[in-house]
């Protein structure tokens, strides 16, 4: 069981939220921008038409017969006229007196000169915007200044405001909701290469260790590359492994032979029935030492060959035929009968090393525990899919075992006084998987295990 990774978060949530967040900030400052500049504008427009109002009372105030007299043309209200009916207020003053107007609407304080002054104001409880401009009169005896004070409340600018307000609000929203989903598609499609590199390392075997070779994103390529250099480094140590596993094997395989032999020319010389039986325990441990090594060494093989599979056209009739024919003499001297049944020819595109030898492993097995004077049917079919059964008629498998018996190393209760190394079915198993098929094992109701070894 693999232990779980530290989990710290979700790096898609997180830079989901980074980029929401920066959207967020950005459409409070479009609207602040937005309603700042619609302000300014606003206040420009509402500050040009006083100008222009005020201007039209300077120009109509006049010297005559020594009196000044202002004549407000019905223009310069009537520029001010807006859709809430803002209220207008105005004051004239010669030389700071009033002359005319509101007494509670004051002159700035540095309207002289001509200059033009604008202010917020408060008159009579209302928020109004005002302007001051003065003018020189010059008359045959006599110079004089003419001030002149225009407000004018700002119901219609705030109305106007309100709305731009929330045209600009509306038009965050908007930004914010686009960025957000334009946010998630681009986590999404950032996150989309991490998921397709982890989605190539969990579809792949657990003897595939090749290099990863398919493009990927700039920013990605440093942990392909770690993985690329893990992956090389796993490869090589496995290699070294599955060397010294093949090399020892073959090296004990050798020497136990010679003992063999030597143990069984000794127990026709040994005259004692208590030294007959010592050595006869030391031949059947050599059997299985010399059983236990042979399989380690064809494990290895075939742990090597599943990764680099050499697929070629073969009939697994044929296959099965030769193997049976070889076997034959084996299977007579202990009074079996090999037979095999099934389709007249089964085509299969496989390696044929390690389908022989899983095949091999199976019809050993079923010698094993066949008892003397029975039968081993072998049979071999191609539908659903190509399959290879084996069945004897010995002890069968114990049923409360039956599903990890195919576990390396792992063998039947029942099997305790029978040679074997627990690595028959582990290598039938493994040839199944590098061909993408499986095996089952089962019982016969009349007695006997059947393994069904599918390609």
């Amino acid at each position: 069981m693999t232990d779980r990774p530290n989990v710290s978060g979700s790096l898609r949530n997180r830079l989901a939220l980074t980029l929401i967040g920066g959207a967020a900030l950005l459409a409070i400052l479009l609207f602040f921008a937005v309603r700042n500049y619609a302000v300014q504008v606003a206040q420009q427009g509402q500050d040009n038409i006083l100008v222009a109002s005020v201007t039209s009372m300077l120009d109509a105030a006049a010297i005559r017969d020594g009196t000044v007299e202002v004549d407000i043309p019905y223009a310069a209200f009537s520029m001010l006229t807006t859709s809430a009916d803002d209220r207008v207020f105005y004051s004239v003053f010669q030389d700071g007196n009033l002359l005319s107007g509101y007494g509670d609407l004051s002159l700035a304080n540095d309207t002289f000169g001509g200059n033009k002054t604008f202010q917020t104001n408060k008159v009579r409880g209302a928020t109004v915007r005002q302007i001051s401009a003065s003018r020189t009169l010059i008359g045959a005896n006599k110079r004089t200044e003419i001030q002149i004070a225009l407000a004018q409340t700002q119901d219609a600018l705030s109305e106007t405001l309100d709305q731009i307000s929330r045209n600009a609000a509306l038009l965050g929203i908007g930004f914010f909701a686009l960025t957000a989903a334009l946010s998630f598609w681009a986590t999404s499609s950032t996150m989309g290469q991490l998921n397709k590199l982890t989605t190539s390392v969990t579809r792949r075997g657990p003897q595939d260790l090749s290099p990863f070779k398919k493009p990927v994103p700039r920013e990605m390529a440093p942990l392909v590359n770690s993985l690329n250099s893990l992956m090389g480094r796993l490869d090589h140590s496995l290699g070294q492994s599955e060397d010294f596993i093949a090399e020892a094997a073959h090296r004990v395989r050798t020497p136990l032979a010679t003992v063999r032999s030597y143990a069984e020319a000794t127990l026709q010389r040994v005259d004692k029935e208590e030294n007959r039986e010592a050595m006869r325990s030391m031949v059947r441990a050599i059997d299985e030492s010399s059983r236990a090594a042979g399989q380690l060494l064809d494990h290895a093989m075939i742990t090597f060959r599943a990764d680099h599979l050499e697929r070629e056209e073969i009939d697994l009739v044929e296959l099965v035929r030769d193997l049976v024919l070889r076997l034959t003499p084996i299977a007579e001297m202990k009074d079996l009968t090999l037979a095999v049944y099934g389709d007249e020819q089964v085509r299969y595109a496989g390696d044929p090393i390690l389908i022989q030898s899983a095949v091999r492993n199976l019809v050993d097995n079923a010698m094993k525990y066949g008892p003397a004077d029975s039968e081993i049917d072998i049979s071999v079919t191609a539908n659903p899919r190509p399959e290879i059964k084996v069945c004897d008629n010995g002890p069968g498998f114990p049923t409360q075992e039956i599903d990890t018996l195919a576990t390396r190393f792992k063998r039947g209760k029942n099997a305790e006084d029978t040679i074997g190394s627990g690595l028959g079915l582990t290598i039938v198993q493994d040839v199944a998987t590098a061909h993408g098929g499986s095996i089952k094992l089962t019982n016969q109701r009349e007695g006997g295990a059947c393994v069904t070894f599918s390609l």
